[in-house]
């Protein structure tokens, strides 16, 4: 956003016929006319003013005009100029929201709330919802045992924080013998007990990047293993952001193209890039707006991405938010989220 422009470089007749437009493309999705917005409520200059207006803001870099239209269409810096000084939002009232207060109870465990929560924001902004599941403090590795199956099989018994116990069968190159997985599961508890388990992640790449010459066979042999064992715990805890509504998506013209529809599939089958991107919002307050590239994700250029985070006992555990069309009705989809992420934060809360 380098070419950012100030809302007070602009006059307030310019500003004027700016919201117009944007709320104008944002209901209707097509590029909006200077003889449309002359015809407006409240403009009271000629078509020809407009259209030198409408220049003047594409010149600033908050309109552009599409090959195949006269009209104009805003931006991303658009956008953001309009959501950060113009936007009013609509509260959320009557029957929507009593119906989200009876989907968000206190008597479901953590996932169902999540799901209800990620139905909701798709279903009442006709778009995308996405929730993390809720990350409940640190998980620390506490012991790992090996068991040999049969055809080349493990039999994984992994416990984290007192008593979680987690099990899964890993497929090897070959088989191993009781004593050969008895020293595997040695070295690791040994190396990695009483860790934080992203921390075990992290250590176990870096060895796994040293060259295979650094290390005898024995270790080598046993830090791959540890590779297998928290790689595949690592695709696990990606399955964590529950999306609702994706192929809502497909009803907007600008996304609904053969290219753009696969690159959003793509997008939210890639669970850790989705949750990576949530993450960044765990330490912001309140309700952020990422407009376009804004959300660091290139698969989502072409979307804006609506967050709040939920918490119990002020502890953030997790991010839900919208993804839709950087045209998206900001000032219905912002309330949606912000009473979203409260509610289901007041029934974790009550069921903690």
């Amino acid at each position: 956003m380098s070419n950012f422009t100030p809302i007070r470089d602009i006059g307030e007749r310019e500003q004027q016929i700016f919201r117009l437009l944007v709320e104008q493309y944002i209901q209707e999705g097509t590029p909006v006319g200077s003889r449309t917005l002359s015809k407006m409520p409240g403009v009271t200059v000629s078509a020809a003013s407009v259209r030198n207006v409408l220049g003047d803001l594409e010149e600033l870099g908050l309109l552009a005009a599409p090959h195949t239209s006269a009209g104009r269409v805003p931006t991303c810096d658009g956008f953001r100029l309009f959501v950060d000084t113009m936007l009013e939002v609509q509260p959320l009232v009557g029957q929507e929201l009593d119906l989200l207060k009876g989907k968000l109870t206190p008597d479901q465990d953590d996932k169902s709330l999540v799901q209800h929560a990620s139905n909701y924001l798709s279903r009442f902004t006709n778009m995308a919802g996405l929730v993390t599941l809720p990350k409940r403090g640190a998980t620390i590795f506490r012991q790992i045992e090996f068991l040999p199956l049969s055809e080349k099989r493990v039999l994984v018994i992994l416990v984290v924080n007192e008593k979680n116990v987690q099990n899964r069968i890993l497929t090897l190159d070959r088989d191993y013998k009781s004593d050969e997985l008895q020293k595997m599961a040695n070295f690791l508890n040994h190396q990695y007990a009483g860790k934080d388990l992203e921390a075990v992640r992290d250590m176990v790449r870096t060895e796994l990047d040293k060259t295979q010459a650094d290390m005898n066979n024995q270790m080598s042999q046993m830090v791959a293993m540890a590779g297998r064992v928290f790689d595949n715990d690592d695709q696990q805890e990606s399955e964590e952001v529950i999306v609702a509504g994706q192929t809502n998506l497909m009803n907007f013209s600008e996304l609904s193209d053969m290219q753009n529809m696969r690159d959003l599939f793509d997008a939210f089958s890639h669970q850790r890039d989705m949750y990576h991107v949530l993450e960044r919002c765990i330490s912001a307050e309140g309700v952020q707006i990422f407009i376009g590239q804004e959300s660091g994700y290139d698969l989502l250029d072409m979307c804006s991405l609506v967050t709040s985070s939920y918490e119990v006992n002020g502890e953030v555990l997790g991010i839900l938010g919208v993804v839709g069309p950087t045209r998206m009705a900001y000032d219905r989809v912002v309330p949606v989220v912000d009473v979203t992420s409260k509610l289901l934060s007041a029934a974790l809360n009550s069921s903690s």
